[in-house]
């Protein structure tokens, strides 16, 4: 009994181990370039990234059931507007659209 008791207990504490992701997650600052509803893509010009290996011209991302978009605009009206992504593995986790401070006059 104590030997399934304790095998027991060392699958279940190693199957959360198992289901881990890997946890990268990547902050992209951009301008979104484009914007696929069909296909649920979204392609954008990275200015700023913390992934060092991340291509700077034009970057893809898939969105996910799971994605979040911050505000009330839809993607496809954010085309050629700022944009700041958080993702994982080249799928969105959360899109914040960015606004311009105001100038004083």
């Amino acid at each position: 009994m104590k030997k399934l008791l304790a095998t027991l207990a060392v699958v279940a504490i190693s199957a959360g181990y198992v289901n881990a992701g890997c946890g990268k997650k990547v902050a992209s600052i951009g301008t979104l370039t484009s914007y696929d509803a069909k296909t649920k893509t979204l392609t954008m010009k990275v200015q700023r990234t913390n992934d060092p290996k991340a291509n700077k011209k034009a970057t893809k991302l898939t969105l996910t059931p799971a994605s979040k978009v911050i505000g009330d605009a839809t993607l496809d009206k954010l085309v050629g507007k700022a944009l700041s992504v958080v993702s994982e593995h080249g799928k969105v986790d959360l899109a914040i659209p960015l606004i311009a401070a105001n100038r004083k006059k």
